[in-house]
Formats: structure tokens, sequence, C-alpha cells
């Protein structure tokens, strides 16, 4: 069974010794091997969203169910972060800054599918995009090193791939919109 106290707890105590995305991998591994349990805490996903669990200025621990079909644009959080897929798959493109251009513009630089009771680090200067490719609802558990929603972040525009502030409004408005999408059977 999850239990949210203890695992906030356990995330806690080993950022307090040692603070980065690697001190949680193994918690956040331990937490996604059972689905079952997951989906008995959040219940099954209904539509795509953010839901925060639990943020400090420490850490911050977000349930991110995404929608069927959806992509969410290049963005950093310019902190670690610890992703663990509990259903779903979740396709990450890699991008990193291009020296010498205006407006901060990247490039694809790798990628990697995270599937069903997969984890990765990220580190703190990672720039990522995220698809969910499938037909259903992906969901993840993100563990971040700071206060998610109060540190100062970036995101690309997907046409021109050229930088601007970070709105969760933004954000949000992208779950809206692909929420309605998956309502009205549109990909």
């Amino acid at each position: 069974m999850f239990d949210i106290d203890k695992f906030i707890q356990e995330c806690d105590s080993r950022i307090e010794k040692k603070n980065n995305h690697k001190a949680v991998i193994d918690i956040l591994s331990r937490a996604v091997e059972n689905p079952t349990d997951l989906f008995n805490h959040f219940g099954e996903p209904t539509q795509g969203g953010i839901q925060k669990i639990y943020q400090s200025e420490k850490f911050s621990i977000l349930n991110v169910v995404w929608t069927p079909n959806m992509t969410i644009m290049p963005h950093n959080h310019n902190m670690w972060a610890a992703i663990g897929v509990y259903s779903g798959r979740e396709d990450n493109i890699f991008w990193r800054k291009l020296d010498n251009k205006e407006h901060g513009k990247i490039e694809a630089a790798g990628a990697k599918s995270l599937e069903k009771c997969d984890t990765v680090p990220l580190g703190s200067d990672i720039i990522h995009s995220v698809i969910n490719p499938t037909n259903k609802f992906t969901c993840a558990l993100h563990i971040y090193g700071g206060d998610f929603f109060e540190t100062p972040k970036s995101e690309w525009d997907t046409e021109t791939l050229e930088e601007a502030e970070y709105k969760v409004e933004h954000s949000h408005k992208i779950f809206r919109e692909a929420n309605k999408r998956a309502e009205l059977g549109l990909k």
C-alpha cells in the first residue's frame, strides 16, 4: 500500500543528507514498482493535469497525468528532478542550447522513452519536452529538488525554438486543451 506521508518523509530524510536526483531515485523506483497501489491512492485518471502532492523550498512532489497524445513544449526546471512512470509511456526529447544563437535557441540532443515502472534522474541543467504517444493516460510521479512552483524556469516555443519565461498557466492551458481534444476524440 502506498503511504504518501512515508514517501514524503523518506524523500525529506534522503534529501537532507544528499540533495540531488540520485538521492531519491531508489525511493521513487520502489513507489512506481506497484502501480496498483498508486492508483488506489490517486484514483484512475479521467483527465490530464498536474497534482501538487508536496511543496517546500527543499523539494516538491507532483503526480503528473499526461493526456493521450499530448505534447508539452521544451522546458527546463532549473533544479534536479527524478521522474517515475507508473502507467503508460512518456517520450522525452532532450535539448541543448545552441552557442551564439539569439533568443536562446535550442536543438534536439537525444531522447529517452519511459514505460511503466521506469525511472530517470534529470540534472538541473536538463531541457526536455514530453510526449505521451499513446491513446491512454500516462501517469508519473515527479520529485524536484526545490520549489517547483516558485523557481524561475524557461520554456521554448515549439515552432521557433526561442526561449521565453516559463509560465505555469501556459502549461495548465496545454493540459486543458489536450483534455478537450481527448474528450472530443481528437488527436
